[in-house]
């Protein structure tokens, strides 16, 4: 099995890392957190420029034609550099549903994404999904009209358009809701790791025929499709965590001298980096097996996505504990980056299952 990156792999990922290295270090990030937006909208704008937001998209719908090969080495460096930008919100969760979709407006609606001109939030998640249950759904579509609570709809605040999950009389459903559409409300929220979030609320929203998307099985396959890709994409974002808290480890320790002499000197000290870079190999070989499967479209990409996201679990949370233990009180300052590779290690933990709820389902 050859496991080299192709020489287009390799220039996005090169052009990936130049770009976060030259415009999007600790300084620019904190500058976003510390205004009132979101995200930078240069920054999303540039993104839209190089393509990048066209990555994941079929050629017949404007895009690349790209698969989870190549997501997921875009989502490991914006990993490495804590990317703000809601990228997972607009073009894997939203714009990869409408993709794989038959929905007649869909071109138009994913060429609006991939100029970075429209926000799309997927609204899948309640308050009612014990155990990441997202078929448990209280939001219902009846006689053209829907109700229903969604929580925690990522980057839900800047959103033109929302998918909503819901059920109906054909079982579970997917629809198109437009964000200023009578009887939509948003609440915004901000999630651990510095990103935006939303609580909406649709009571008695008038919804037509022709912004249905999917429904019954062909609904519940698109989902759960989307939700795994989803998986795939943030596993891959943890891993270029991991690999940054490792590297910078390495290099503080390196620089941070007790008893007249590096602190990396110390073995006990080695053998603690040693264990970082192990659990970041062992997912990172999770992480290969499940992105050759997905971008096959192997019926075990499934099981392989949740040994990934399970191990992420466990792994990430256990290196960027290591990483701020290492640096001392500085690691969970916020003029550090260690600190924030934790937040978002812990929030990518608990997004789309935490690493309890895959070990269960694999086992299954």
């Amino acid at each position: 099995m050859n496991l080299n990156f192709s020489d287009e792999q390799v220039m996005l990922r090169d052009q990936l890392q130049k770009f976060c290295e030259a415009e999007y270090d600790f300084y620019k990030r904190e500058e976003i957190l510390k205004s009132n937006k979101d995200f930078d909208e240069n920054v999303w704008s540039l993104f839209a420029e190089q393509g990048w937001l066209s990555i994941p998209f079929s050629e017949e719908s404007g895009g690349f034609g790209f698969g989870p090969i190549e997501t997921s080495i875009l989502f490991e460096e914006f990993g490495k550099a804590l990317v703000l930008e809601p990228y997972l919100a607009n073009v894997i969760l939203s714009g990869s549903l409408l993709d794989k979709s038959n929905f007649i407006d869909k071109v138009s609606l994913i060429e609006g994404i991939a100029t970075g001109e429209s926000h799309i939030s997927l609204a899948y998640a309640e308050s009612n999904n014990s155990l990441y249950d997202y078929d448990n759904l209280k939001t219902n579509l009846k006689e053209s009209t829907l109700n229903g609570v969604k929580t925690l709809v990522l980057n839900g605040n800047n959103a033109n358009k929302f998918i909503v999950l819901a059920s109906s009389d054909e079982g579970p459903i997917l629809l198109i809701v437009d964000s200023d559409a009578d009887g939509v409300s948003i609440k915004a929220m901000q999630t651990i790791d510095g990103q935006s979030c939303a609580e909406v609320s649709f009571d008695n929203v008038a919804v037509v025929d022709e912004s249905i998307i999917a429904s019954g099985d062909d609904a519940k396959k698109l989902f759960d499709d989307v939700i795994n890709f989803a998986c795939l994409c943030v596993s891959a974002e943890a891993v270029g965590c991991m690999t940054a808290c490792y590297e910078k480890t390495v290099q503080y320790t390196k620089e941070r001298e007790q008893f007249d002499q590096p602190i990396s000197n110390f073995q006990v000290l080695q053998h603690r980096m040693v264990d970082m870079f192990i659990e970041s190999e062992i997912c990172r070989s999770l992480l290969f097996k499940a992105m050759l499967e997905t971008d096959a479209n192997l019926e075990t990409k499934y099981k392989s996505v949740s040994a990934l996201k399970a191990q992420i679990g466990k792994s990430g949370k256990f290196s960027a504990e290591q990483a701020v233990q290492l640096h001392g009180g500085m690691g969970v300052s916020e003029e550090m980056m260690i600190g924030h590779y934790l937040k978002k290690l812990i929030y990518i933990d608990a997004l789309f299952g935490n690493s309890d709820y895959h070990i269960e389902k694999y086992s299954k």
